[in-house]
Protein backbone atom coordinates (compact mmCIF):
# COMPACT_ATOMS: atom_id res chain seq x y z
CA UNK A 1 0.00 0.00 0.00
CA UNK A 2 1.50 3.35 -1.25
CA UNK A 3 -1.04 5.97 0.60
CA UNK A 4 -3.06 5.60 3.77
CA UNK A 5 -6.44 3.56 3.34
CA UNK A 6 -9.81 4.61 3.59
CA UNK A 7 -12.25 2.44 4.52
CA UNK A 8 -15.83 2.76 6.43
CA UNK A 9 -14.63 1.32 9.87
CA UNK A 10 -16.23 -2.09 10.51
CA UNK A 11 -19.67 -2.41 12.35
CA UNK A 12 -19.92 -4.90 15.14
CA UNK A 13 -22.31 -7.26 13.03
CA UNK A 14 -19.50 -7.68 10.56
CA UNK A 15 -17.01 -8.20 13.30
CA UNK A 16 -19.14 -10.57 15.03
CA UNK A 17 -19.87 -12.75 11.99
CA UNK A 18 -16.10 -12.41 11.28
CA UNK A 19 -15.25 -14.07 14.55
CA UNK A 20 -17.80 -16.38 14.73
CA UNK A 21 -16.70 -17.58 10.86
CA UNK A 22 -12.88 -17.77 11.80
CA UNK A 23 -13.64 -19.63 15.12
CA UNK A 24 -15.54 -22.39 13.21
CA UNK A 25 -12.83 -22.84 10.60
CA UNK A 26 -10.89 -23.36 12.99
CA UNK A 27 -13.00 -25.93 14.65
CA UNK A 28 -13.80 -27.97 11.25
CA UNK A 29 -10.24 -27.77 10.35
CA UNK A 30 -9.34 -29.90 13.35
CA UNK A 31 -7.09 -26.83 14.58
CA UNK A 32 -8.94 -26.08 18.04
CA UNK A 33 -11.84 -28.69 19.54
CA UNK A 34 -15.18 -28.18 19.42
CA UNK A 35 -15.49 -26.98 22.90
CA UNK A 36 -12.87 -24.13 22.36
CA UNK A 37 -15.18 -22.06 19.99
CA UNK A 38 -16.40 -19.53 23.05
CA UNK A 39 -13.19 -19.10 24.55
CA UNK A 40 -11.95 -18.76 20.92
CA UNK A 41 -14.39 -16.17 20.06
CA UNK A 42 -13.31 -14.11 23.06
CA UNK A 43 -9.72 -14.64 22.03
CA UNK A 44 -10.11 -13.21 18.63
CA UNK A 45 -12.02 -10.24 20.13
CA UNK A 46 -9.00 -9.05 22.60
CA UNK A 47 -6.43 -9.50 19.44
CA UNK A 48 -8.07 -6.99 17.59
CA UNK A 49 -9.05 -4.84 20.69
CA UNK A 50 -13.01 -5.43 20.81
CA UNK A 51 -15.05 -6.68 23.73
CA UNK A 52 -18.02 -7.53 21.90
CA UNK A 53 -20.50 -7.64 20.71
CA UNK A 54 -20.06 -11.40 21.09
CA UNK A 55 -21.96 -14.42 19.04
CA UNK A 56 -25.27 -15.47 19.06
CA UNK A 57 -27.01 -17.77 21.83
CA UNK A 58 -27.45 -20.15 18.86
CA UNK A 59 -23.61 -19.89 17.60
CA UNK A 60 -22.75 -20.70 21.11
CA UNK A 61 -25.21 -23.54 21.78
CA UNK A 62 -24.67 -25.02 18.38
CA UNK A 63 -23.02 -29.26 19.18
CA UNK A 64 -21.18 -29.53 16.14
CA UNK A 65 -20.57 -28.37 12.62
CA UNK A 66 -24.01 -29.35 10.70
CA UNK A 67 -26.12 -27.10 13.39
CA UNK A 68 -27.93 -24.05 11.03
CA UNK A 69 -26.78 -22.06 13.53
CA UNK A 70 -22.33 -22.51 12.23
CA UNK A 71 -21.14 -20.02 9.85
CA UNK A 72 -19.80 -20.65 6.50
CA UNK A 73 -16.60 -20.13 7.68
CA UNK A 74 -16.25 -23.77 9.28
CA UNK A 75 -16.24 -25.25 5.33
CA UNK A 76 -13.95 -22.53 3.50
CA UNK A 77 -10.76 -23.79 2.14
CA UNK A 78 -9.17 -20.82 3.35
CA UNK A 79 -9.63 -18.00 5.87
CA UNK A 80 -8.31 -14.89 4.05
CA UNK A 81 -11.01 -12.64 3.70
CA UNK A 82 -12.06 -13.48 7.66
CA UNK A 83 -8.70 -12.41 8.29
CA UNK A 84 -8.47 -9.19 6.07
CA UNK A 85 -11.63 -8.48 8.01
CA UNK A 86 -10.52 -8.89 11.92
CA UNK A 87 -7.32 -7.10 10.58
CA UNK A 88 -9.39 -3.88 9.62
CA UNK A 89 -11.17 -3.97 12.31
CA UNK A 90 -7.29 -4.41 14.44
CA UNK A 91 -6.46 -1.69 12.09
CA UNK A 92 -9.91 1.17 13.58
CA UNK A 93 -8.75 -0.06 17.06
CA UNK A 94 -5.28 0.82 16.82
CA UNK A 95 -3.91 -2.46 17.53
CA UNK A 96 -1.72 -2.47 14.31
CA UNK A 97 -0.16 -0.45 12.07
CA UNK A 98 -2.35 0.55 8.43
CA UNK A 99 0.12 -1.05 6.24
CA UNK A 100 -0.02 -4.41 5.16
CA UNK A 101 2.80 -5.88 7.34
CA UNK A 102 0.71 -4.64 10.46
CA UNK A 103 -2.43 -6.31 8.78
CA UNK A 104 -0.61 -9.38 8.37
CA UNK A 105 0.76 -9.65 12.48
CA UNK A 106 -2.58 -9.37 13.21
CA UNK A 107 -4.01 -12.25 10.95
CA UNK A 108 -1.51 -14.22 12.15
CA UNK A 109 -1.82 -13.79 15.76
CA UNK A 110 -5.22 -14.79 15.51
CA UNK A 111 -4.21 -17.98 13.83
CA UNK A 112 -1.29 -18.19 16.39
CA UNK A 113 -4.47 -18.37 18.88
CA UNK A 114 -6.25 -21.12 17.20
CA UNK A 115 -4.42 -23.91 16.77
CA UNK A 116 -2.62 -26.64 18.71
CA UNK A 117 0.64 -25.46 21.13
CA UNK A 118 3.74 -26.37 19.82
CA UNK A 119 3.86 -29.37 22.53
CA UNK A 120 0.18 -30.45 21.42
CA UNK A 121 1.89 -30.36 17.46
CA UNK A 122 4.38 -32.55 18.50
CA UNK A 123 2.82 -34.99 20.11
CA UNK A 124 0.60 -35.56 17.41
CA UNK A 125 3.29 -36.22 14.81
CA UNK A 126 5.33 -38.26 17.11
CA UNK A 127 2.07 -40.77 17.25
CA UNK A 128 1.58 -41.11 13.82
CA UNK A 129 5.23 -41.49 12.61
CA UNK A 130 5.21 -44.53 15.19
CA UNK A 131 2.46 -45.67 14.45
CA UNK A 132 1.34 -44.70 11.05
CA UNK A 133 4.40 -44.10 9.04
CA UNK A 134 6.74 -41.29 7.91
CA UNK A 135 4.40 -40.14 5.30
CA UNK A 136 0.94 -40.06 7.53
CA UNK A 137 2.83 -37.59 10.37
CA UNK A 138 4.20 -35.34 7.31
CA UNK A 139 0.79 -35.22 5.47
CA UNK A 140 -0.91 -34.31 8.81
CA UNK A 141 1.67 -31.46 10.25
CA UNK A 142 1.65 -29.91 6.25
CA UNK A 143 -2.52 -30.40 6.60
CA UNK A 144 -2.03 -28.11 9.67
CA UNK A 145 0.36 -25.36 8.29
CA UNK A 146 -1.48 -24.56 5.19
CA UNK A 147 -4.80 -24.87 7.09
CA UNK A 148 -3.22 -22.37 10.08
CA UNK A 149 -2.10 -20.11 7.34
CA UNK A 150 1.21 -20.62 7.54
CA UNK A 151 1.81 -22.08 4.13
CA UNK A 152 0.48 -18.93 2.41
CA UNK A 153 -1.92 -21.20 -0.34
CA UNK A 154 -3.56 -18.61 -1.68
CA UNK A 155 -0.75 -16.31 -2.22
CA UNK A 156 1.20 -19.31 -3.89
CA UNK A 157 -1.66 -19.46 -6.35
CA UNK A 158 -1.05 -16.41 -7.73
CA UNK A 159 2.89 -17.87 -8.85
CA UNK A 160 3.13 -18.15 -12.40
CA UNK A 161 4.38 -21.29 -13.62
CA UNK A 162 5.21 -23.16 -16.56
CA UNK A 163 7.67 -26.24 -17.92
CA UNK A 164 10.08 -25.30 -21.11
CA UNK A 165 10.90 -28.36 -22.85
CA UNK A 166 14.93 -27.86 -23.79
CA UNK A 167 18.22 -30.06 -24.66
CA UNK A 168 18.70 -30.50 -20.87
CA UNK A 169 14.71 -31.85 -20.78
CA UNK A 170 11.81 -29.81 -19.13
CA UNK A 171 12.99 -27.02 -16.59
CA UNK A 172 10.58 -25.70 -14.60
CA UNK A 173 9.84 -21.81 -14.57
CA UNK A 174 7.75 -20.19 -11.63
CA UNK A 175 7.94 -16.02 -11.85
CA UNK A 176 7.74 -15.54 -7.59
CA UNK A 177 4.49 -13.58 -6.85
CA UNK A 178 3.82 -15.20 -3.92
CA UNK A 179 5.94 -13.11 -1.22
CA UNK A 180 4.53 -9.47 -0.66
CA UNK A 181 5.96 -6.29 -1.79
CA UNK A 182 7.02 -3.80 1.08
CA UNK A 183 4.95 -1.09 2.07
CA UNK A 184 7.12 1.83 0.75
CA UNK A 185 6.27 4.09 4.17
CA UNK A 186 8.23 0.54 5.80
CA UNK A 187 11.23 0.95 3.63
CA UNK A 188 11.45 4.51 4.11
CA UNK A 189 11.15 4.20 7.89
CA UNK A 190 13.56 1.55 8.01
CA UNK A 191 16.23 3.55 6.80
CA UNK A 192 15.63 5.57 9.52
CA UNK A 193 15.80 3.00 12.07
CA UNK A 194 18.51 2.95 14.48
CA UNK A 195 20.59 -0.31 14.90
CA UNK A 196 20.27 -2.97 17.49
CA UNK A 197 20.99 -6.60 17.98
CA UNK A 198 18.23 -8.11 16.77
CA UNK A 199 15.52 -10.71 17.55
CA UNK A 200 15.21 -13.30 16.04
CA UNK A 201 18.83 -13.11 14.86
CA UNK A 202 17.46 -14.14 11.29
CA UNK A 203 14.01 -15.63 9.81
CA UNK A 204 15.67 -19.49 9.98
CA UNK A 205 16.01 -19.37 14.30
CA UNK A 206 13.90 -21.76 15.79
CA UNK A 207 13.26 -18.92 18.02
CA UNK A 208 10.78 -17.45 15.38
CA UNK A 209 7.96 -20.42 16.44
CA UNK A 210 5.23 -17.54 18.11
CA UNK A 211 7.18 -15.00 17.78
CA UNK A 212 5.35 -11.56 17.25
CA UNK A 213 7.08 -10.07 14.38
CA UNK A 214 8.04 -6.12 13.66
CA UNK A 215 7.65 -3.37 11.75
CA UNK A 216 10.76 -1.65 9.58
CA UNK A 217 9.96 1.21 12.35
CA UNK A 218 11.20 -1.31 14.99
CA UNK A 219 15.17 -0.35 16.19
CA UNK A 220 15.60 -4.44 14.98
CA UNK A 221 13.92 -3.71 11.70
CA UNK A 222 11.30 -5.81 9.96
CA UNK A 223 10.74 -8.96 10.80
CA UNK A 224 7.38 -11.65 9.67
CA UNK A 225 4.84 -12.25 12.01
CA UNK A 226 5.17 -15.95 13.33
CA UNK A 227 2.54 -17.07 16.06
CA UNK A 228 1.29 -19.53 13.78
CA UNK A 229 4.57 -20.99 12.78
CA UNK A 230 5.22 -24.65 13.89
CA UNK A 231 8.40 -26.75 14.60
CA UNK A 232 9.09 -30.08 15.01
CA UNK A 233 11.88 -30.99 16.86
CA UNK A 234 14.20 -33.45 14.84
CA UNK A 235 17.39 -35.06 15.44
CA UNK A 236 20.25 -34.77 13.10
CA UNK A 237 23.68 -35.73 13.36
CA UNK A 238 23.31 -35.90 17.21
CA UNK A 239 22.10 -32.28 17.52
CA UNK A 240 18.70 -30.53 17.46
CA UNK A 241 17.58 -28.85 14.52
CA UNK A 242 13.68 -28.35 13.55
CA UNK A 243 11.56 -29.48 10.28
CA UNK A 244 8.99 -27.09 9.55
CA UNK A 245 7.17 -25.96 5.93
CA UNK A 246 8.31 -23.23 3.66
CA UNK A 247 5.55 -20.20 3.67
CA UNK A 248 6.07 -19.48 0.27
CA UNK A 249 6.58 -22.55 -0.53
CA UNK A 250 8.19 -22.94 -4.40
CA UNK A 251 7.14 -27.34 -4.75
CA UNK A 252 4.97 -29.40 -3.12
CA UNK A 253 5.72 -29.99 0.37
CA UNK A 254 8.60 -27.27 0.67
CA UNK A 255 10.28 -27.63 3.96
CA UNK A 256 12.83 -26.55 5.91
CA UNK A 257 14.95 -28.40 8.21
CA UNK A 258 17.11 -25.75 9.96
CA UNK A 259 19.87 -25.99 12.70
CA UNK A 260 19.01 -25.19 16.75
CA UNK A 261 21.69 -22.98 16.52
CA UNK A 262 22.55 -20.24 14.23
CA UNK A 263 25.72 -20.40 12.71
CA UNK A 264 26.68 -20.38 9.03
CA UNK A 265 26.28 -23.05 6.64
CA UNK A 266 28.77 -25.34 6.23
CA UNK A 267 28.98 -28.47 3.71
CA UNK A 268 31.45 -31.28 5.06
CA UNK A 269 31.00 -34.72 6.23
CA UNK A 270 29.20 -33.27 9.32
CA UNK A 271 26.50 -32.10 7.48
CA UNK A 272 26.54 -34.69 4.58
CA UNK A 273 25.56 -36.99 7.20
CA UNK A 274 22.52 -35.01 9.02
CA UNK A 275 21.11 -35.44 5.13
CA UNK A 276 20.95 -38.93 5.40
CA UNK A 277 20.02 -38.62 8.71
CA UNK A 278 16.77 -37.08 7.37
CA UNK A 279 16.10 -39.00 4.49
CA UNK A 280 16.41 -41.64 7.29
CA UNK A 281 13.73 -39.91 9.26
CA UNK A 282 11.46 -39.51 6.40
CA UNK A 283 12.82 -41.56 3.59
CA UNK A 284 9.55 -39.51 1.12
CA UNK A 285 11.50 -36.57 1.52
CA UNK A 286 14.46 -35.60 -0.85
CA UNK A 287 16.80 -33.32 0.80
CA UNK A 288 19.49 -30.75 -0.05
CA UNK A 289 21.94 -27.79 1.45
CA UNK A 290 22.51 -24.80 -0.36
CA UNK A 291 26.79 -24.66 -0.84
CA UNK A 292 28.86 -22.82 1.44
CA UNK A 293 30.40 -19.93 -0.37
CA UNK A 294 28.96 -16.54 -1.57
CA UNK A 295 27.89 -15.93 -5.21
CA UNK A 296 27.04 -20.03 -5.75
CA UNK A 297 25.19 -19.98 -2.06
CA UNK A 298 21.70 -19.42 -1.48
CA UNK A 299 20.43 -16.58 0.00
CA UNK A 300 21.00 -17.13 3.37
CA UNK A 301 24.16 -18.40 4.28
CA UNK A 302 24.42 -17.01 8.09
CA UNK A 303 22.05 -20.26 9.41
CA UNK A 304 22.87 -23.78 8.83
CA UNK A 305 19.79 -25.03 6.97
CA UNK A 306 18.33 -27.71 4.43
CA UNK A 307 15.67 -27.53 2.56
CA UNK A 308 13.93 -30.58 1.28
CA UNK A 309 9.87 -31.84 -0.19
CA UNK A 310 7.85 -34.39 -2.17
CA UNK A 311 8.85 -32.96 -5.45
CA UNK A 312 11.40 -34.79 -8.39
CA UNK A 313 13.02 -32.46 -9.97
CA UNK A 314 14.44 -32.47 -13.37
CA UNK A 315 17.76 -32.79 -12.38
CA UNK A 316 16.75 -36.20 -10.70
CA UNK A 317 15.29 -37.42 -14.48
CA UNK A 318 18.22 -36.44 -15.82
CA UNK A 319 20.04 -39.07 -18.41
CA UNK A 320 23.23 -40.80 -17.23
CA UNK A 321 26.37 -39.26 -19.71
CA UNK A 322 28.42 -41.53 -18.43
CA UNK A 323 29.26 -44.21 -15.36
CA UNK A 324 32.20 -44.50 -13.25
CA UNK A 325 33.63 -46.35 -10.70
CA UNK A 326 35.93 -45.41 -7.07
CA UNK A 327 38.15 -48.10 -6.36
CA UNK A 328 38.35 -47.30 -2.45
CA UNK A 329 34.52 -47.03 -2.27
CA UNK A 330 33.41 -50.80 -4.27
CA UNK A 331 29.38 -50.73 -3.26
CA UNK A 332 29.01 -47.01 -4.91
CA UNK A 333 27.96 -46.56 -8.27
CA UNK A 334 28.90 -43.49 -10.65
CA UNK A 335 27.00 -41.53 -12.85
CA UNK A 336 28.21 -38.48 -14.52
CA UNK A 337 24.60 -36.75 -15.39
CA UNK A 338 23.99 -35.06 -18.38
CA UNK A 339 23.20 -31.74 -17.30
CA UNK A 340 24.00 -28.08 -17.58
CA UNK A 341 25.73 -27.96 -13.94
CA UNK A 342 28.33 -30.23 -12.95
CA UNK A 343 26.47 -33.06 -11.32
CA UNK A 344 27.66 -36.52 -9.89
CA UNK A 345 25.28 -38.94 -9.00
CA UNK A 346 26.94 -41.31 -6.49
CA UNK A 347 24.49 -44.20 -5.56
CA UNK A 348 24.87 -46.98 -2.82
CA UNK A 349 22.47 -49.41 -0.23
CA UNK A 350 25.14 -48.97 1.89
CA UNK A 351 24.54 -45.29 3.46
CA UNK A 352 28.16 -45.78 5.43
CA UNK A 353 30.09 -46.38 2.11
CA UNK A 354 28.35 -43.65 0.56
CA UNK A 355 28.41 -40.98 3.52
CA UNK A 356 32.07 -41.92 2.59
CA UNK A 357 32.14 -41.48 -0.85
CA UNK A 358 30.52 -38.05 -0.88
CA UNK A 359 32.94 -36.82 1.98
CA UNK A 360 36.28 -37.91 -0.55
CA UNK A 361 34.60 -36.18 -3.33
CA UNK A 362 33.89 -33.19 -1.58
CA UNK A 363 37.18 -33.08 0.07
CA UNK A 364 38.89 -34.11 -3.65
CA UNK A 365 36.55 -31.25 -5.03
CA UNK A 366 37.47 -28.31 -2.60
CA UNK A 367 41.43 -29.05 -3.66
CA UNK A 368 40.98 -29.39 -7.07
CA UNK A 369 42.06 -26.42 -9.67
CA UNK A 370 42.14 -26.40 -13.74
CA UNK A 371 42.75 -23.42 -15.24
CA UNK A 372 42.35 -25.01 -18.76
CA UNK A 373 38.52 -24.63 -17.97
CA UNK A 374 38.68 -21.61 -15.26
CA UNK A 375 38.56 -23.51 -12.13
CA UNK A 376 40.80 -22.17 -9.48
CA UNK A 377 40.47 -24.37 -6.41
CA UNK A 378 42.38 -21.51 -3.57
CA UNK A 379 43.70 -17.46 -3.80
CA UNK A 380 47.17 -17.07 -3.28
CA UNK A 381 45.92 -16.19 0.41
CA UNK A 382 43.84 -19.31 0.86
CA UNK A 383 40.67 -18.26 0.09
CA UNK A 384 38.54 -21.23 -0.93
CA UNK A 385 36.07 -21.20 -4.26
CA UNK A 386 35.12 -24.92 -4.43
CA UNK A 387 32.62 -26.27 -2.90
CA UNK A 388 29.40 -28.43 -3.56
CA UNK A 389 25.34 -28.28 -3.49
CA UNK A 390 24.41 -31.57 -2.17
CA UNK A 391 21.17 -33.49 -2.23
CA UNK A 392 20.37 -36.89 -0.68
CA UNK A 393 16.70 -38.92 -1.47
CA UNK A 394 15.84 -43.01 -1.44
CA UNK A 395 14.69 -44.79 -3.95
CA UNK A 396 13.57 -47.86 -5.45
CA UNK A 397 14.62 -50.29 -8.15
CA UNK A 398 11.93 -48.24 -10.53
CA UNK A 399 13.41 -44.90 -9.35
CA UNK A 400 10.40 -44.39 -6.95
CA UNK A 401 11.28 -42.32 -3.37
CA UNK A 402 11.27 -44.03 -0.57
CA UNK A 403 13.42 -47.33 -1.20
CA UNK A 404 16.37 -48.52 -0.18
CA UNK A 405 19.15 -47.07 -2.20
CA UNK A 406 20.37 -43.82 -1.20
CA UNK A 407 20.97 -41.39 -4.06
CA UNK A 408 23.76 -38.80 -3.75
CA UNK A 409 23.43 -35.68 -6.08
CA UNK A 410 26.90 -33.48 -6.01
CA UNK A 411 26.67 -30.40 -7.89
CA UNK A 412 29.98 -29.02 -7.96
CA UNK A 413 30.38 -25.27 -7.65
CA UNK A 414 33.22 -22.62 -7.91
CA UNK A 415 33.14 -18.74 -7.00
CA UNK A 416 35.65 -17.67 -9.07
CA UNK A 417 35.07 -14.25 -10.24
CA UNK A 418 37.05 -12.29 -13.49
CA UNK A 419 37.32 -8.70 -14.99
CA UNK A 420 34.51 -10.28 -17.80
CA UNK A 421 32.60 -11.79 -14.98
CA UNK A 422 32.85 -10.03 -11.77
CA UNK A 423 30.04 -11.35 -9.74
CA UNK A 424 31.33 -15.13 -10.79
CA UNK A 425 32.86 -17.13 -13.84
CA UNK A 426 30.19 -19.78 -13.01
CA UNK A 427 27.15 -17.26 -12.29
CA UNK A 428 24.37 -15.90 -14.48
CA UNK A 429 26.17 -14.16 -17.40
CA UNK A 430 25.27 -10.74 -17.90
CA UNK A 431 23.42 -11.42 -20.91
CA UNK A 432 20.73 -12.76 -19.37
CA UNK A 433 20.54 -10.69 -16.24
CA UNK A 434 17.73 -9.03 -17.84
CA UNK A 435 16.01 -12.57 -16.77
CA UNK A 436 17.68 -13.83 -14.06
CA UNK A 437 21.18 -12.59 -12.38
CA UNK A 438 20.85 -13.77 -8.64
CA UNK A 439 22.62 -16.20 -7.23
CA UNK A 440 21.69 -19.80 -8.70
CA UNK A 441 20.81 -22.12 -5.32
CA UNK A 442 19.82 -25.64 -4.34
CA UNK A 443 16.38 -25.08 -6.11
CA UNK A 444 17.56 -23.94 -9.16
CA UNK A 445 20.02 -25.88 -9.07
CA UNK A 446 17.91 -28.88 -9.74
CA UNK A 447 16.16 -27.37 -12.88
CA UNK A 448 13.47 -24.94 -11.23
CA UNK A 449 13.72 -21.09 -11.74
CA UNK A 450 12.79 -18.71 -9.44
CA UNK A 451 12.15 -15.52 -11.32
CA UNK A 452 11.64 -11.93 -9.82
CA UNK A 453 7.77 -10.31 -10.04
CA UNK A 454 9.15 -7.68 -12.29
CA UNK A 455 9.02 -10.26 -14.98
CA UNK A 456 5.16 -10.82 -15.41
CA UNK A 457 4.32 -6.71 -16.57
CA UNK A 458 7.85 -6.64 -18.42
CA UNK A 459 7.15 -9.74 -20.28
CA UNK A 460 3.67 -8.30 -20.90
CA UNK A 461 5.10 -5.48 -22.29
CA UNK A 462 7.23 -7.49 -24.53
CA UNK A 463 4.81 -9.57 -26.23
CA UNK A 464 2.80 -6.54 -26.77
CA UNK A 465 5.64 -5.05 -28.86
CA UNK A 466 6.04 -8.43 -30.74
CA UNK A 467 2.89 -8.68 -32.26
CA UNK A 468 2.97 -4.87 -33.24
CA UNK A 469 6.17 -5.91 -34.70
CA UNK A 470 8.22 -3.41 -32.74
CA UNK A 471 11.75 -2.88 -33.57
CA UNK A 472 14.30 -3.23 -31.03
CA UNK A 473 14.74 0.03 -31.24
CA UNK A 474 11.53 0.44 -30.41
CA UNK A 475 11.35 -1.41 -27.95
CA UNK A 476 14.65 -0.15 -26.33
CA UNK A 477 12.76 2.81 -25.79
CA UNK A 478 10.15 1.42 -23.99
CA UNK A 479 11.01 1.58 -19.91
CA UNK A 480 9.22 -1.49 -19.46
CA UNK A 481 10.28 -3.61 -22.23
CA UNK A 482 14.11 -2.22 -22.33
CA UNK A 483 16.29 -4.26 -20.98
CA UNK A 484 14.75 -7.27 -22.92
CA UNK A 485 15.19 -5.47 -26.59
CA UNK A 486 18.17 -7.95 -27.83
CA UNK A 487 16.35 -10.84 -26.81
CA UNK A 488 13.46 -9.97 -27.97
CA UNK A 489 14.39 -8.62 -31.33
CA UNK A 490 16.04 -12.17 -31.36
CA UNK A 491 12.68 -13.49 -30.32
CA UNK A 492 11.37 -11.78 -33.19
CA UNK A 493 13.54 -12.53 -36.02
CA UNK A 494 13.50 -15.87 -34.80
CA UNK A 495 9.68 -16.30 -34.88
CA UNK A 496 8.04 -14.08 -37.74
CA UNK A 497 4.82 -12.82 -38.16
CA UNK A 498 3.49 -13.65 -33.96
CA UNK A 499 0.39 -12.70 -33.39
CA UNK A 500 -1.87 -12.54 -30.16
CA UNK A 501 -2.23 -16.25 -30.68
CA UNK A 502 1.25 -17.74 -30.32
CA UNK A 503 3.37 -15.17 -28.54
CA UNK A 504 2.67 -15.70 -25.46
CA UNK A 505 4.27 -19.75 -25.79
CA UNK A 506 6.95 -17.98 -27.58
CA UNK A 507 8.47 -15.62 -25.11
CA UNK A 508 7.53 -18.29 -22.64
CA UNK A 509 9.40 -20.62 -24.60
CA UNK A 510 11.89 -18.12 -24.71
CA UNK A 511 12.57 -17.48 -20.96
CA UNK A 512 12.77 -21.09 -20.40
CA UNK A 513 15.90 -21.06 -22.66
CA UNK A 514 17.23 -18.18 -20.86
CA UNK A 515 16.71 -20.34 -17.82
CA UNK A 516 18.81 -23.17 -19.45
CA UNK A 517 21.45 -21.05 -20.53
CA UNK A 518 21.56 -19.39 -16.92
CA UNK A 519 22.15 -23.15 -15.73
CA UNK A 520 24.64 -23.90 -18.75
CA UNK A 521 26.73 -20.47 -16.78
CA UNK A 522 26.64 -22.46 -13.71
CA UNK A 523 28.53 -25.41 -14.68
CA UNK A 524 32.08 -26.13 -13.96
CA UNK A 525 32.33 -28.34 -16.60
CA UNK A 526 31.12 -27.11 -20.19
CA UNK A 527 29.88 -29.28 -22.84
CA UNK A 528 32.41 -28.69 -25.39
CA UNK A 529 35.55 -31.09 -26.20
CA UNK A 530 37.54 -29.18 -23.43
CA UNK A 531 34.69 -29.45 -20.70
CA UNK A 532 34.87 -32.91 -21.06
CA UNK A 533 38.37 -33.61 -21.18
CA UNK A 534 38.41 -31.69 -17.62
CA UNK A 535 35.48 -33.23 -16.03
CA UNK A 536 36.67 -37.28 -17.06
CA UNK A 537 40.71 -35.65 -15.50
CA UNK A 538 38.56 -34.73 -12.03
CA UNK A 539 36.82 -37.90 -12.10
CA UNK A 540 39.57 -40.17 -13.00
CA UNK A 541 41.35 -38.58 -9.46
CA UNK A 542 38.67 -39.69 -7.30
Amino acid sequence: MGVESAHTPIDGATLVAAAMGIVDYAANHGLIGWADRVWGANAVLEAVGATGPGPSDAWVLAEGPDSPAVTKGATATAPDDLLATLAEVAVDNGCTADTASGRDRIAMRVMGLLMPKPSEVEATFRDLLAQSGPKAATDWFYRICCDAGYVRRTAIARNVCWNTQTSWGSLEITINLSKPEKDPREIAAAGKAPAGEKYPACQLCIENEGYSGRAATDPMGAHPARQNLRIIPISLGGERWGLQYSPYAYFNEHCIAMSARHRPMHVDRASLSCLFDFVDLLPHYFIGSNADLPVVGGSILSHDHFQGGAHVFPMMRAATAERFSLPDFPEVSGEVLHWPLSVLRLSSQSRDQLLDACDHVVAAWRGWSDESVGVIAHDADGTPHNTVTPIVRRVDAQGNVGGTTYEAYLALRCNVTSAEHPLGVFHPHEEWHHIKRENIGLIEVMGLAILPPRLVGELGRVEELLVAGATREEMAADPLASSHADWAAQLAEENPGLTTANVHQVVRDGVGLVFSHVLEDAGVFKWDEAGRAAQKRFVASL
